[in-house]
């Protein structure tokens, strides 16, 4: 069974919203998504919740990725993905909410800032069901796509390839990745475990 996972595509990691985390290229991978699902049986879509008043919040770009002493916060980060802002709602083409199977919001709680989806906590011990539920579901591939490639999709992969035990299939043309350097390093981190990096959906076979 085959799972699509839509990792945290929301405006607030696209030119969207530029004075929250734009990627370049983050709006336009909707179609890539959309077209990796119609692999699959099931439909995820994983999304950050954080509040205004968030411990890892600074107020410009140039404050951002200043390390913290927090247990579950790592790096300080403008304010994004706040719930009821324009940051907060996936990109454009993208199904309804309530049109996915399983839904996923994370990073809720003002001390906590996780990247991936299967875990509340950096630590990783707080699951957030996740795995249990594609378990449940008998899923044993999963295909990933979403934002941003070198962060959220990538411990979001890692941990369902380490954690889960499934065949994880990352597809590149549905991802955009923040910057050239981790993108590339985060996919050979990817790669070293067993995952599966492809350039284009062509590439997957299950």
């Amino acid at each position: 069974m085959i799972a699509s996972i839509d990792v945290d595509p929301q405006k607030t990691f696209t030119p969207i919203c530029p004075g929250e985390l734009p990627v370049g290229g983050g709006d336009q991978i909707a179609p890539a998504l959309n077209e990796q699902a119609r692999k699959a049986r099931f439909r995820v879509l994983t999304k950050d919740a954080h509040p205004v008043n968030a411990v890892w919040v600074v107020g410009s770009h140039d404050k951002m990725l200043a390390p913290l002493e927090h247990a579950n916060a790592d790096l300080t980060w403008v304010s994004h993905a706040v719930p009821g802002t324009e940051g907060f709602e996936t990109i454009p083409g993208l199904p309804e909410v309530t049109e996915y199977d399983h839904v996923i919001w994370k990073g809720v709680e003002p001390d906590l800032h996780p990247y991936g989806a299967c875990f509340h906590d950096i630590q990783e011990k707080l699951s957030t069901g996740l795995i249990e539920w594609l378990k449940a579901k008998e899923v044993t591939t999963v295909l990933v796509g979403g934002l941003a490639t070198d962060y959220c999709v990538k411990t979001t992969a890692m941990q369902l390839k380490l954690h889960g035990g499934f065949d994880v299939w990352v597809n590149l043309e549905a991802c955009r990745g923040i910057a050239e350097e981790t993108t590339e390093t985060g996919c050979a981190e990817m790669r070293d475990a067993g995952i599966h990096v492809i350039e284009a959906l062509d590439e997957f076979s299950a």
